[in-house]
């Protein structure tokens, strides 16, 4: 992710997370106090950032070092993607600030469902 001349690089299987606004007061107009809000156990937000992955270790079948990518890093992809809304454990994440926005670096076992598609739902169906 660039900000005018910096670049922020996710490294290994970490996903970058601009969190959405918890929301401080109930639908009937209850206000929440922080407590509150922080023994929610998951958490959601879009995915604006992705590491490489798991880092794979070389073959061990390759003896031939002249070959071309004979010690180039290989990575086990993730199904995370750019612009998908993920939910996860609020405790495995690791707040940062760039450029003065708030972010959350997220693992990728800490995620537990992704929604991907035009637009994200409001709520997820009752017959789940």
């Amino acid at each position: 992710m660039k900000r005018g001349n910096k670049q922020l690089l996710v490294v290994g299987d970490r996903v970058l997370v601009k969190p959405e606004k918890t929301e401080a007061m109930t639908k009937v107009g209850l206000f929440l106090p922080p407590g509150v809000l922080e023994k929610e156990e998951v958490r959601g937000g879009h995915i604006v950032a992705v590491g490489p992955g798991q880092p794979l270790p070389p073959p061990t079948e390759e003896h031939e070092p002249w070959k071309d990518g004979y010690k180039a890093p290989r990575f086990l992809p993730m199904q995370v993607g750019l612009g998908d809304y993920a939910l996860f454990f609020r405790k495995a994440a690791i707040e940062i600030t760039f450029e003065d926005e708030q972010y959350l670096v997220v693992p990728y076992g800490a995620i537990l469902v992704l929604v991907r598609g035009e637009k994200v739902p409001d709520q997820l169906p009752h017959d789940l």
